[in-house]
């Protein structure tokens, strides 16, 4: 899901949690947003557009508004500003990811990936992102129309496929990504384009399995029903003090962000329960290689 966009301004995950967290102090103390824009000598339209995560926020902002709120707590005080500038670097950000068209919605998730140092992954249809093989990303853009969102975008295939080879490059860097990935056992029985791609595809997953730093698991189909099987979703976690973790779901035509609070720990709830009844990691190797065996 890419920032949103208003005008030149730009609604960053980041920049939406610290406005909400804002906006929930203020409405806390019974003010309005004509009473923080005096506080700030600024508009109304201004304070609109912080609480909405449409700009950067300037410490001496987040300093004056938490003074005017009530706000005394050094702790919350310091999240808030720690909050911002973590965003205000994001916004500034420039990476590879800014060469590539075919990212699409993609865009912003593939900052915030770049820059998590842990990835929660629940995949109940595909093989995740980062552990795709070309050959199988290829064949999921040949899915007819309507039955993927990938092949949504009229980018080119090769293109696309690069990128994602890029993402993957977080799982090799220094220090490398950390990815705990469950998928659906329906995830391994329907492969697109073939038993070529297929082993290939199993190969490459058991390779990755062996990877310090990724974990993978199947859940089985007899490991009951659970509220993943409503679709995917990623809990993306990061480093610094105060940057909660943020959750992205991606469905047939819409992306959904979490950012932070009970929900995103909601998420991070389900997530373990999964991987909880899921095979054990090495049973999952010895799942995969006897599949191989009979594709």
């Amino acid at each position: 899901m890419t920032a949103n966009q208003q005008g030149h301004s730009t609604s960053t995950v980041l920049g939406r949690r610290l406005g909400g967290e804002l906006v929930k102090l203020r409405t806390t103390a019974g003010l309005t947003q004509t009473h923080a824009a005096k506080a700030l000598t600024a508009s109304t339209t201004k304070v609109a557009k912080m609480e909405g995560g449409w700009v950067p926020m300037r410490d001496p902002d987040i300093r004056a508004l938490c003074e005017l709120y009530g706000v005394h707590d050094p702790g919350v005080v310091g999240r808030l500003l720690e909050l911002a500038r973590i965003d205000r670097e994001r916004r500034k950000a420039k990476g590879w990811w800014d060469d590539y068209t075919t990212l699409g919605v993609m865009h912003e998730y593939v900052t915030l990936e770049n820059a998590a140092t842990a990835i929660k992954a629940w995949q109940p249809g595909f093989v995740p992102g980062l552990l795709q093989t070309p050959e199988y990303t290829m064949a999921l853009r040949d899915f007819p129309a309507g039955a993927t969102g990938l092949n949504q975008r009229k980018d080119p295939d090769a293109e696309f496929v690069a990128a994602r080879l890029e993402r993957q490059r977080r799982l090799s860097d220094t220090p490398p990504l950390t990815l705990r990935a469950v998928i659906y056992e329906a995830v391994v029985r329907n492969f697109p384009g073939g038993s070529e791609i297929a082993r290939a595809q199993i190969d490459h997953l058991v390779k990755m399995a062996e990877v310090p730093n990724v974990t993978l698991r199947v859940f089985p189909f007899g490991g009951g029903p659970h509220q993943g099987l409503n679709g995917p979703f990623n809990v993306i976690s990061f480093a610094e003090p105060g940057a909660m973790d943020v959750v992205y779901s991606e469905t047939l035509f819409t992306q959904t962000w979490v950012e932070g609070g009970e929900g995103a720990a909601s998420y991070d709830e389900l997530f373990e329960t999964i991987a909880r009844l899921s095979l054990s990691e090495r049973d999952t190797v010895s799942f995969l290689h006897a599949l191989r065996k009979d594709l």
